[in-house]
């Protein structure tokens, strides 16, 4: 071979290794530098069905990276490939390709919070979930109560007391359905688990019959600590054939006519939800009802009380008897004045 061949060769093996050393320097360099962010942090959306070729020249045309190609081969010399979720994604200060890369792959999104707040009705919850502005409204103020429970796929069900309380978090993209269907099993969860461990000798039969005596119990409930006691009236008053006489649930019956005030003509009014004329719990709950209420329900206090009556401070005054109780009414809501009605709980 001519030495002038072998020169060649020397040199174009030379011009390869240092091309080679020179990508590898480069891709190195790449995959560790941090992103070229315009701002402190940024937000970045990959869209459903997007590429990784597409995603990668949208970060570059974001300028966040300077070579798409790069950011692709960075993905697909990986074992998992070009897998990446979409999602809203926030990119922070000191991010690099190689842990961007990682959240896209793990699905590591922005996520956002709604509270279901404890002793909110099903309507109160609806207003809410249409005032949000991230969850996608499909429902509407005109979709009723009954075709929400259908679509939720329990037809028949009446909504109220079915959607935990909590605060719940969600991606970008998540709608209301979607919102309310998560809710609804986490109370199947909660119910069913606190169900499992109830107290012996309850008056429930069934973990619904919880349920509603659990949203009564919340709505009664001004300090945490006294929903076992106030659980325990209401437990001691079934057991006796009494009639539970609570507010709330009088006012839940009386719907879109109370008008924040309730008066003696309104214990008289006849609506299945009216505890002062029916016996027993009413047909269903009256309120979203929290963790703790339906543990309360199921865990009543050891208590032989069976009136309450507010004290003006959030507390409950707490009575065996009638006369006792009709003292306490005169003492903290009548202020000595002569009751123009029979005083019960709530």
């Amino acid at each position: 071979m001519k030495a002038w061949l072998l020169r060649g060769l020397l040199l174009a093996v030379i011009a390869g290794l240092l091309l080679a050393g020179f990508a590898g320097w480069r891709y190195a360099q790449f995959r560790e530098a941090p992103l070229n962010l315009p701002e402190q942090d940024a937000v970045f959306t990959i869209d459903n069905g997007s590429s990784l070729r597409q995603v990668a020249r949208k970060l570059a045309a974001k300028g966040y990276i300077e070579d798409p190609w790069l950011f692709e081969f960075l993905a697909r010399s990986r074992p998992e490939g070009g897998t990446i979720k979409a999602g809203e994604y926030r990119i922070e200060a000191g991010d690099t390709p190689e842990t961007l890369l990682r959240r896209f792959r793990e699905g590591a999104s922005i996520e956002y919070a709604f509270t279901i707040i404890e002793g909110w009705t099903f309507r109160q919850l609806r207003e809410a979930l249409a005032r949000d502005p991230v969850l996608v409204q499909t429902l509407g103020g005109k979709t009723s109560d009954e075709e929400i429970m259908q679509r939720l796929d329990h037809p028949g069900q009446h909504p109220e007391g079915r959607f935990l309380p909590d605060t719940y978090h969600f991606p970008r993209g998540t709608t209301d359905l979607q919102f309310l269907e998560r809710a609804y099993h986490a109370m199947e969860k909660t119910l069913e688990s606190e169900w499992q461990k109830k107290a012996p000798d309850l008056p429930l039969k069934t973990p619904y019959e919880a349920l509603i005596l659990a949203s009564i119990i919340e709505k009664e409930t001004g300090a945490a600590f006294e929903r076992p006691l106030i659980a325990s009236v209401f437990i001691r008053r079934l057991k006796k054939g009494m009639r539970l006489q609570t507010d709330p649930t009088v006012i839940y019956g009386l719907g879109a006519g109370f008008d924040g005030n309730i008066r003696y003509r309104d214990l008289k009014k006849k609506t299945p939800y009216n505890t002062y004329l029916i016996k027993g719990l009413p047909p269903t709950p009256i309120a979203l009802p929290g963790r703790d209420a339906i543990h309360a329900a199921l865990h009543p206090a050891d208590s032989d009380a069976l009136y309450f009556v507010a004290k003006g401070d959030g507390t409950h005054y707490f009575s065996r008897t009638l006369e006792e109780h009709n003292r306490a009414v005169s003492k903290y809501q009548l202020k000595g004045r002569k009751p123009r009605r029979k005083a019960e709980p709530g």
